[in-house]
């Protein structure tokens, strides 16, 4: 555990390793690019290598989706109790998703002029879930059902196989329930490969969505332009804001929830104007982790990636918080609202002490694909509308165009576009 003290300069070299937070090193980026290259050029025969040597699973050229008959198999292996919970997180994501559905409008804001926007869904996207130390069945609900909301037609998860050929049976229940077309074999940097090229058997997608490793991250840094992308996301993080009343149990156990996350270069960030309240924090970390299965990668973060910081007031908590950018914020303060107000950069933001993180992780509505690492300076969470094409509709009557045929012709000739400026004049000569 790592502890600081802002005075306000966070500038300071003591907070160089808060902030230094990258998604993914130079030598992850250039292994992804190699993958992704030979990818390219073999096809098929590329994923099949990638499978075994990564994966450690022997799969069949061309055979990489999931068979109906296996699919459907899948629901007699979830357990009632996980089955209960994700119709529930499905329900409250949908829910979520169709409020925010983006509408078609049209105006006249000026005489003769019509303007206006449509959406149409996109037709084939595909949604990246994590399988290795943790399959995250919730990613695909918080991925595919946005999808399902807006209608995409194909909806792709791909997913690593485990080492017998065959995929976490609750990933497969999740992914029908949230509408999923089709589940595919695949994993790492060879699957976003496949889904931003294609191959000979995998048609490529349009969007490629969900979170990953770094080198998954990497990878879809790489892939930008063949695809759309949803954001490039790292490690996950947590920063907790409390005052000398929160309770300093909750506040571990909400730390402790994004460090067992598994790569071990996760942030767990509790930021105090007591430094009382830390010194608890401190105890109930090294207290509770001896509860958790997953203890190696708790530790790892423990080591070097837990920060508690005092501050004076929440004045400065709040100015801590809005230079970290935090994929996840909770705030645990008397006047909750009052300190969220002045963050603006936050991922997600989660009041009071009865909204630990992990509701967003799973069951309370919004995405829980967020941005890390500082992007939520430029980035937002993964929504709905971002399955949509947008398209803005533009019509002119000959008195409107008359009124502005004359700023068009200046327009061109300041840039030396005669052909633009004659594509109005004509129309009056």
């Amino acid at each position: 555990m790592i502890r600081l003290e802002f005075t306000g300069d966070l500038a300071a070299p003591a907070f160089a390793p808060l902030f230094r937070r990258d998604a993914f090193p130079d030598d992850v980026a250039d292994a992804a690019k190699s993958i992704l290259d030979d990818v390219k050029a073999r096809g098929d025969a590329a994923l099949v290598d990638y499978a075994r040597k990564f994966d450690k699973v022997e799969l069949k050229a061309g055979a990489f989706a999931v068979s109906a008959k296996d699919w459907d198999a899948c629901v007699n292996l979830v357990s009632p109790e996980l089955k209960k919970a994700i119709h529930l997180a499905h329900t409250n994501i949908l829910d979520f998703s169709r409020r925010r559905l983006p509408q078609a409008w049209n105006a006249e804001p000026r005489p003769g002029v019509k303007l206006g926007e449509k959406f149409a869904p996109l037709d084939r996207i595909a949604c990246y879930v994590p399988g290795g130390t943790a399959p995250l069945v919730s990613t695909v609900l918080h991925t595919a059902t946005l999808a399902q909301a807006a209608g995409v037609k194909e909806i792709v998860v791909t997913t690593p196989a485990r080492a017998d050929g065959t995929i976490n049976p609750a990933i497969l229940f999740a992914a029908r329930v949230a509408g999923a077309t089709e589940v595919l074999k695949l994993g790492g940097v060879y699957a976003i490969g496949a889904l931003a090229y294609g191959t000979q058997s995998v048609r490529k997608a349009q969007k490629i969505v969900g979170p990953g490793n770094a080198y998954v991250t990497a990878a879809k840094r790489f892939v930008y332009g063949h695809c759309s992308l949803d954001l490039v996301a790292g490690p996950s993080e947590v920063m907790v804001i409390a005052d000398k009343d929160a309770n300093p149990a909750f506040i571990a156990a909400d730390l402790l929830s994004q460090a067992e996350h598994g790569s071990g270069r996760e942030q767990a960030v509790c930021v105090s104007d007591s430094a009382a309240m830390l010194d608890d924090v401190a105890q109930e970390l090294l207290k509770q982790k001896a509860l958790l299965g997953r203890i190696e990668c708790v530790d790892k973060v423990l080591e070097s990636g837990v920060f508690l910081i005092l501050v004076k007031d929440m004045n400065a908590a709040a100015v801590v918080a809005e230079a970290y950018a935090p994929e996840h914020l909770e705030i645990e303060t008397h006047d909750a609202d009052a300190v969220a107000a002045k963050i603006t950069t936050a991922g997600a933001i989660f009041l009071g002490p009865w909204t630990p993180e992990p509701v967003g992780d799973f069951v309370a509505g919004p995405s829980h694909v967020l941005p890390t690492g500082g992007a939520g300076k430029h980035f937002s969470g993964l929504t709905v509308d971002q399955f949509f094409r947008r398209t803005s509709l533009v019509r002119y009557s000959k008195e409107a165009l008359a009124r502005e045929v004359g700023a068009i012709k200046a327009f061109a000739d300041a840039e030396g576009l005669d052909a633009h400026g004659r594509s109005g004049t004509i129309r009056f000569e």
